[in-house]
């Protein structure tokens, strides 16, 4: 007999996971059926402090009890019960980032986040020097601009990690990430499902004349798998996540995650030959590649799915705040009609009305650029709508180009992997706030990457599901399944969601727009130099 919510959560059956995404922190409770039964969410924003971008850590634990508070209030709305127990926890965020903390536990720098592009120095030398290609937003990178640039901070590192590496150390005392996580900060080998030997090696030679009190390995968080015991709640950790002290201690943890690791897993893209791709304020694709590629590309980073296996991502630093941008001016144009304003409307009527414009979006040309975009070469970005007197200005044609440009700098990575590496996939799902709009965003992205795209009802529920299952798959894997073998026989239960096939008109149309985009690119350059 299957027991509802209410007894779920009263008996300490139920699952949380809480991720950590760049303007919302979200927490999902799941039954033992891993379907949701409960959320909370906290809104945050990073800053820009000193030409980098961060979230203060004040910010960080006042965003992550507000969530929680958040669910708390949920539950007792829905159910009039108060959380006391869980059956496991998982923590996930935003990958990759720089947190170096010292004996002291106290951060030696502020917070890094994936979103920085100081580090072209760093990445170009490692790059070369492990013929591997090192990411700008990688941990790597950032510890060595961190030595490169002489900062004082280095010497005095006890301990490196990411975003949600930090909070489950906090909340358990463990030093631990999950392999995808963990594939942000160093490369990772496919054969031992740990950080490349050869690597560390390579990196402590290069930084021996320095004389650190530390090597590489000492100051790394330990490398888990999917479904390996990562900690318990300590009754520290429960008082800084409930700060109204109904949580008991003892909850066990799976192995803190990326945003990529548990997209994959909330789409049920961990197998070979399944792909997926996240687009929300950033976007990046995953493909789960069955052999490693040719050769390295400075376009496509090599990280892995939570259970180790290879994967070949491409990174965009942006993708659809630009596009949110221009929806809120139509937003306010309806108010000054003094119509009331339904945002899901306003999104669905000028989402679906760009299918009404040019396949080629009649020539207009949109940037969306809020920041930097290594794919392109750009270190910092300026939004950019570009039209010249003859092209076909319309409404339809200007939506189309601005979906289409959330999607082109992901299209220029992916051609590489489908056209010169012929890597095959039987399956991507989108997932994100792209897709919202049943349809759209899924057919048009059909038409950026020739392939076939699904998008499940489930999708929506984001990240913060995708870890919450990763804890179920901690506690609940009683027949010894895979990561994918769980995700198909307890989760998705062979729901593949609905797919769009590519239209041939859009393909061909959207291949005459990446076109007129890379030659605009320079135009993008010129506005990046005139305009602070």
């Amino acid at each position: 007999m299957k027991s509802d919510p209410k007894s779920t959560i009263e008996q300490g059956k139920a699952i949380l996971g809480i991720e950590f995404g760049s303007t919302r922190i979200k927490a999902v409770l799941i039954d033992g059926e891993n379907k949701p039964i409960a959320q909370g969410c906290h809104d945050w924003e990073n800053q820009l402090a000193d030409g980098l971008w961060t979230y203060s850590i004040e910010a960080i634990w006042y965003g992550l009890q507000d969530c929680y508070a958040n669910l708390r209030a949920n539950v007792r709305e829905l159910y009039g019960i108060e959380i006391e127990s869980l059956a496991a926890i998982g923590i996930s965020a935003m990958m990759h980032g720089y947190m170096p903390f010292g004996k002291d536990e106290a951060i030696l720098a502020p917070f890094r986040t994936w979103r920085n592009t100081n580090t072209g120095k760093a990445a170009a030398e490692l790059s070369e020097l492990f013929v591997y290609n090192i990411p700008l937003r990688w941990s790597i990178s950032h510890l060595y601009q961190a030595i490169l640039d002489g900062e004082e901070h280095v010497k005095d590192i006890d301990y490196l990690t990411t975003l949600a590496g930090y909070i489950h150390w906090q909340l358990t005392g463990s030093k631990v990430l999950g392999v995808g996580d963990a594939s942000g900060m160093l490369p990772i080998d496919p054969a031992t499902k740990d950080y490349s030997a050869e690597m560390v090696a390579k990196f402590d030679n290069l930084v021996a004349p320095k004389a650190y009190p530390w090597k590489l390995l000492d100051i790394m968080p330990k490398v888990l798998s999917a479904g390996e015991d990562a900690g318990r709640l300590t009754e520290e950790g429960a008082k800084r996540l409930d700060v109204s002290g109904h949580l008991k201690a003892g909850i066990p943890f799976c192995p803190p995650e990326g945003d990529a690791g548990t997209g994959m897993v909330a789409t049920n893209a961990v197998l070979q030959r399944t792909g997926n791709v996240s687009a929300g304020t950033s976007s990046f694709s995953m493909i789960v590649l069955e052999k490693e590629l040719s050769k390295p590309y400075e376009m496509i980073d090599m990280v892995t799915t939570p259970d180790g296996s290879l994967v070949a991502m491409v990174h965009c630093n942006n993708c659809t705040s630009d596009l949110n941008a221009w929806v809120g001016l139509f937003k306010e144009y309806q108010q000054l009609l003094g119509i009331p304003v339904n945002m899901d409307q306003v999104y669905g009527l000028l989402y679906n009305n760009a299918l009404n414009g040019d396949p080629d979006c009649g020539g207009l040309l949109s940037y969306n650029y809020f920041s930097g975009e290594p794919i392109t070469g750009l270190a910092e970005g300026r939004p950019l709508f570009v039209r010249s007197a003859s092209d076909k200005f319309n409404l339809a044609n200007f939506m189309r180009a601005n979906i289409y440009a959330a999607v082109c700098v992901l299209k220029i990575g992916n051609d590489i992997l489908f056209n010169e590496e012929k890597v095959e996939v039987d399956r991507i799902t989108g997932h994100g706030g792209l897709f919202k709009t049943k349809g759209v965003g899924q057919r048009l992205l059909a038409a950026a990457l020739n392939s076939p795209i699904s998008v499940m009802e489930t999708a929506g529920e984001g990240g913060a599901w995708g870890i919450a299952l990763l804890a179920s798959y901690l506690v609940n894997n009683e027949k010894g399944l895979s990561l994918a073998g769980f995700l198909n026989d307890s989760v998705f239960l062979g729901d593949a969601g609905t797919e769009i096939a590519p239209v041939p008109e859009d393909v061909e149309g959207f291949n005459v727009y990446i076109e007129n985009y890379k030659r605009g690119l320079a135009i993008e350059r010129a506005a990046v130099e005139a305009k602070a």
